[in-house]
């Protein structure tokens, strides 16, 4: 018999789970990109969070293939018999975990999960600093020499304020462990209602103040820094990552070369900030960072100590307000800030919502054919 990869096609699996239904067997076979799983009301795992039956998935190191799923079809009965006596045990299946072997320590884990990180995309700046960022800082406070359990996994969630972007990474970076240990924790559950997206709009510094500030910076580098992020709407880790040459051939467009999205086209707003400004005469400040967040942290630190009222990361805010009010168009102020539309909407939600909502209130008031208010003359009261 040919063992022909499962396509969503072939009817094969779904025959297999109708026979399995139809003989009330409790357990169904799951195919996962090209492996087989079974899918059942299955009694918690050893250490499991849950102490209750629930709809788990065994992975049984079987390929999605026509012979796999006869494979599949009898363990499935096999795990439905001992279901049904209540004889089942989850240690036969347990070598199915990431390598098989359950003394493994959480440094371990670390480094499995590190290797799978890699193999799923190329190590570039980008991806080096999210892996440090998003995984490795919230690793380093797990003790690397013990095993894997609920209460190591706890406490390091209780070590996070709830609803913060520390609580969120926290969380999502231990449901990654998790599930390449293939242990029976639900992480995901702690992770709160922080969202990167919200800005609000009193922290943003208005278009005057953005410019008295440009002036009250002394030292010529960081003064174009400054004035690069205010004009186009950088990261701050982006103003060390241009292409400048046709820029500084009076185009006004500049060129991101690399950071956090990859290469991008930013158009001035405001235009007249590059001449007034003297931004055509380009002085990068001279500092190093091993990756974009140390960069980026460099040009925090100078705000800091300068006393400047408000975040790098405010200037970019501000360029996309000021787009809207230029009328530039969602889809094109989205793409020269380098992320989705999705993510432009949801994090300027309340200042589209009100700018469109004026313009579409001015447009009413434009048209001749709109109804008029009547006029009842007072004559003769």
């Amino acid at each position: 018999m040919s063992l022909t990869k499962l396509t969503p096609q072939l009817p094969q699996l779904s025959v297999v789970n109708q026979r399995l239904k139809a003989l009330k067997i409790g357990v169904t076979i799951l195919q996962k990109g090209n492996r087989l799983y079974l899918r059942g009301t299955l009694p918690p795992r050893p250490l499991a969070l849950k102490n209750h039956p629930h709809q788990q998935e065994i992975a049984l190191g079987i390929e999605a293939t026509i012979e796999g799923i006869r494979t599949a079809e009898k363990e499935a009965r096999k795990v439905g018999g001992l279901l049904a006596v209540g004889e089942f045990d989850w240690l036969p299946y347990l070598r199915h975990r990431a390598i098989g072997q359950e003394n493994k320590k959480i440094g371990d884990w670390v480094e499995e999960l590190e290797k799978d990180y890699f193999m799923r995309r190329a190590k570039t700046p980008q991806s080096l600093s999210t892996w440090q960022t998003n995984y490795q800082e919230v690793f380093v406070r797990l003790p690397k020499e013990e095993l894997l359990s609920k209460e190591i996994l706890m406490q390091a969630i209780k070590g996070t304020q709830p609803d913060t972007r520390m609580r969120q990474k926290t969380s999502l970076a231990l449901a990654k462990l998790v599930e390449i240990a293939n242990f029976d924790f639900d992480a995901k559950r702690f992770s709160g209602n922080y969202s990167p997206t919200k800005v609000s709009k009193r922290e943003l510094p208005s278009d005057e103040a953005i410019a008295i500030w440009h002036e009250k910076i002394s030292h010529p580098a960081w003064r174009w820094c400054f004035g690069m992020l205010a004009t186009y709407g950088l990261r701050p880790h982006e103003v060390f990552h241009l292409d400048l040459k046709d820029w500084k051939q009076g185009t006004g467009i500049v060129r991101v070369l690399e950071g956090k999205t990859g290469e991008r086209r930013i158009w001035p707003l405001h235009p007249e900030w590059v001449s007034s400004w003297s931004l055509l005469d380009v002085l990068v400040p001279s500092c190093t960072g091993r990756n974009n967040k140390e960069l980026g942290q460099r040009v925090s630190q100078y705000f800091r100590r300068q006393g400047v009222s408000f975040r790098p990361y405010d200037l970019r805010h501000a360029w996309a307000i000021r787009s809207m009010e230029y009328g530039l168009e969602v889809s094109l102020a989205a793409s020269q800030m380098g992320h989705s539309v999705a993510i432009h909407i949801e994090t300027y939600h309340a200042w589209l919502d009100e700018h469109h909502q004026q313009q579409a209130f001015l447009r009413l008031l434009s048209n001749p054919n709109r109804p008029v208010a009547p006029f009842v003359s007072t004559d003769g009261v």
